[in-house]
Order: C-alpha cells, then sequence, then structure tokens
C-alpha cells in the first residue's frame, strides 16, 4: 500500500486570504480558512436573496463578504482560494496575477491542508464517467477491508475528508477539468483520465487548454498513470506527464490486453500489469456480468477504476466484491422499466455528445429521445456512428434542430418526431411517441446529448420526469 506526499504545513494566523465565489465549495472553504486563523473575505458577482442569506450566516461568524463585485482584488490580499466555477479570464484573476498573489482552487486547499500521515489519494477525471469511476473504486476499497471515501465533485467533502479526526487510509478522489487547473501542487498515488472529448471549451479556451487541464492530473503520479487504450489522447498525456520514478503507464482496453494492460477475455475482466511475469500471465478479477450495467462504457470504467485498487495492492477477489456490490447513480443508463418486450432506459446524464455515443453504441435497435441545450456541439459524428442502431428518434428541447438536421443528413431513413414544446409536459409525450416507433426488443433510450436546462432544473429532474411517464405508460397498458 501507497503513503501520501505530505507538504509543508502553513501559518495561516493573520493570513488575508480572499474567497472567490459562495456555493457548495467557497462557504466550507471560508469557514475551515476563518477556523484556522486567516482573516478572510468573500466576494461574490452575485447580490440576490440566496446570496445574502449566506453572506449574513458567514458575516454572523466573522467572515467578511463583499456582494456584486467580484472583480475587485481586495486590499492587502496575499492568497485568492477560488471556486471551481470561476473561470481564468476573470479580472479577479488578472488584478492577482499583476499583484502576484497566488490563486488556489478548494482542491488545491486541501491538499495543502492534509497533515502528517495522510492518506493517498487514488484520483479519477475525464470528460464522462468520472463520478461511476470513483464510486466503483470506493467500493472495491471498502471491500478490500480499507477505510475510504469518494470525494471531490460526490460524497464526502474533500475538505471534511482531509481534516476529519478519523483519518482515512486512501481517497477516491473526483476531479473535474476546473478543480484541476487550479490545484497545482496535486500529486495522487495514481490516476487515471477516462476519456477526452470536446467540453467546458468556454470555460477553458480551447481543445488544448482543456486537455492539458485534464493532464494535470498525471503530474508526480508515484506508482501508476492509467490511460484508456481506445483514446490515445489520453496516452499522450501519460508520455507528457512529469512522474516520480519507477511510476508506469498502465493501459485499461475492451479488448484482449497485453503486458501492462487490465482488458477483457471471453467475458473476464483480467489483469496483466499487477502480475508476476506479466509478460505471460493474467489475474482474473471479475467476469463482466459482475458490473452493472455491463455497457461497454461502464465495464471501461470498472477496468479503471480495478487498475486504481490494483496500483495501490488490492487483492483480485477485493476488485470482485466490490465491482459486485456496486449499483450506478440514477439517470446514468438506468433500467426503468420493460413493456410489451420494448426496454425503458433513462441515461440523463449523457448531457453531451460523448456520453451519448457511449449510451448508444450500448444497444440496438434503439429509439432515441434526444435533444435540450446543445452547449455549442454539434451532433453530424454522433449520429454517423449511431445511424445503424436507430429505430427512430423523438427530438425535444431548444436545440432539437441541429439534431434533426444531423439525422437529415446522416440517417435519412430513420423516423424523426419533432415535438415543437419546452414543456415540462412534453417528456410524457415524448414517451408516448417513442413507444409507437417502437417493436418488442428495442430499447427506448433517453441520452440526450444536450444539457437540460432549457426545460428541466438539472439532468435529474429531465431524468424523473422520462421514468415517471414510463410508469405511466406502463399503467395504461398503451405500449
Amino acid at each position: 500500500m501507497g503513503s501520501g506526499q505530505v507538504t509543508e504545513q502553513l501559518d495561516w494566523n493573520g493570513k488575508k486570504v480572499t474567497v472567490a465565489g459562495l456555493g457548495v465549495s467557497g462557504i466550507p472553504a471560508a469557514r475551515v480558512l476563518h477556523g484556522l486563523g486567516a482573516l478572510v473575505t468573500v466576494v461574490n458577482d452575485g447580490d440576490d436573496e440566496r446570496s445574502r442569506a449566506q453572506a449574513a450566516e458567514l458575516e454572523a461568524e466573522g467572515i467578511t463578504v463583499r456582494l456584486g463585485d467580484g472583480a475587485t482584488l481586495p486590499s492587502g490580499t496575499e492568497l485568492i482560494v477560488t471556486t471551481p466555477g470561476w473561470r481564468p479570464d476573470k479580472p479577479l484573476f488578472t488584478a492577482a496575477a499583476e499583484a502576484g498573489v497566488e490563486i488556489w482552487g478548494d482542491v488545491e486547499l486541501a491538499w495543502r491542508l492534509r497533515g502528517p500521515g495522510a492518506a493517498p489519494w487514488l484520483a479519477v477525471t475525464g470528460t464522462n464517467g468520472k463520478t461511476t469511476t470513483v464510486r466503483m473504486l470506493a467500493s472495491i476499497l471498502e471491500a478490500a477491508g480499507l477505510r475510504t471515501a469518494a470525494v471531490g465533485n460526490i460524497g464526502v467533502s474533500l475538505l471534511d475528508a482531509v481534516l476529519g479526526e478519523e483519518p482515512y487510509d486512501v481517497l477516491a478522489v473526483e476531479l473535474s477539468s476546473y478543480q484541476l487547473h487550479w490545484a497545482p501542487s496535486v500529486r495522487a498515488h495514481s490516476a487515471t483520465v477516462l476519456n477526452l472529448a470536446p467540453d467546458h471549451l468556454d470555460w477553458h479556451g480551447s481543445m488544448e487548454a482543456y486537455a492539458a487541464d485534464k493532464g494535470r492530473i498525471y503530474k508526480g503520479n508515484q506508482v501508476a498513470c492509467v490511460y484508456n487504450v481506445a483514446d490515445p489522447a489520453t496516452e499522450d498525456l501519460v508520455r507528457e506527464a512529469d512522474v516520480e520514478e519507477g511510476c508506469r503507464a498502465i493501459g485499461f482496453t475492451l479488448g484482449t490486453p497485453g503486458p501492462s494492460q487490465l482488458g477483457v477475455v471471453e467475458g473476464i475482466l483480467v489483469d496483466r500489469a499487477f502480475v508476476p511475469n506479466r509478460q505471460k500471465n493474467a489475474q482474473e478479477l471479475a467476469e463482466v456480468a459482475d458490473v452493472q450495467p455491463p455497457a461497454p462504457h461502464n465495464i471501461a470504467n470498472a477496468l479503471a477504476a480495478a487498475a486504481l485498487a490494483r496500483a495501490y495492492g488490492v487483492e483480485a477477489k477485493a476488485v470482485r466484491d466490490g465491482l459486485k456490490a456496486f449499483r450506478p447513480d440514477p439517470h446514468r443508463i438506468e433500467l426503468v422499466e420493460e413493456i410489451g418486450g420494448v426496454t425503458y432506459v433513462d441515461d440523463s446524464k449523457a448531457t453531451n455528445t460523448h456520453a451519448a455515443e457511449a449510451s448508444l453504441a450500448a444497444y440496438d435497435p434503439i429509439v432515441w429521445i434526444a435533444g435540450g441545450l446543445a452547449k455549442g456541439a454539434t451532433f453530424d459524428e454522433l449520429v454517423q456512428k449511431s445511424a445503424k442502431r436507430l429505430r427512430g428518434a423523438v427530438l425535444i428541447g431548444a436545440d432539437r434542430a441541429l439534431i434533426r438536421e444531423a439525422l437529415a443528413r446522416h440517417a435519412p431513413e430513420v423516423p424523426v418526431v419533432d415535438l415543437d414544446r419546452t414543456d415540462t409536459g412534453a417528456m410524457s409525450e415524448a414517451v408516448r411517441e417513442a413507444a409507437g416507433l417502437a417493436r418488442p426488443g428495442d430499447t427506448v433510450l433517453l441520452a440526450p446529448a444536450c444539457a437540460s436546462m432549457d426545460m428541466f432544473t438539472n439532468y435529474n429532474k429531465r431524468g424523473e420526469a422520462f421514468a415517471d411517464a414510463v410508469r405511466a405508460l406502463a399503467a395504461t397498458g398503451d405500449a
């Protein structure tokens, strides 16, 4: 088992720290820093009712809050701690750079606050699959008898995990590209970039900058840099990484693994990386059937989680037990019902084309429910790759015309129902229309390839609307 690297402990007493942004990471960061003796000022662009209520709570604790002005650097600031959503081109950060003030994210703060004997981090990033992989990894580590938690954007707060009274043995850490951008000192025991596809380019400015921020996760890795054999860009990031002496590149593949890889052989997940004589030997880890659901991209997630666990020294039995015990979060390729021989699957979490492509690759034939806010995406490549699987398509949401046009170009024979409504009730109509197109043996798949906010509060609400509509259909027996 590995040990965590611990950074030098800082003296926070009287240090003037500006926290950029209220919210899920800004408020805890402000409280932690105040508790350490720092002189904390929180700045926030918004000045709405919710912000004022949050500010009042913090000010009652002795923390200064400045609402409606997130652009001006407070006088005397020695350090900025930012929430992940704040873009690098914000005027506050320009002013900080000119003043020579360091900028940390909440992840960097957590890393710097770890104490002696701190738990090492097994870190996961990628355009899609992060949360599932981190939760799978935590399940495997728990099956090995280790005290662990899934942290980062999910589960336990990273600051809480680092500062808690009961020490963890090891942490499974989900890191977004935003968080990695502001985390220059983080050095994981082992890490993976699951995949790379265009996303959040408005924040990063370019695909190159986005990939470079993802690649930061490999910096200083001690044991393994885990990459996706099917996505050469992830291996490129490993090649470019400055790692500890002896750190290995470990691939995962849905095919037969070569030496220093994990892969699949005749329905078995196997390890040819963390075994003696990997040129000739392989270790059986689990069966494909142990992974739920056994869709290809979910098998890839399981292999990545297994690789990180094996890098940490976990036995094969714990990999199998952990994967068998794991159940994915709602709205991630979740089976809702089977009605009249037609399967209804909710993958509302497929909010971009890369995620939708993985989802569409798992079923055949498909009646596809898609649409929403495209966030600048194009759909030609997605439709080209998936056209042969499509029985039909039902389109909803503000940017559905972009998908309709891609279908007309690349799958003109596929029947399309275009629902010209963006109210929440549109989902019930979409499910009814999809049921009308489907035949026994088909899958009606909600994989929108778009964000949800044109019609729903978030992808969870969209998935719930789909599931409610499917169950209503089952109750009427109309399918």
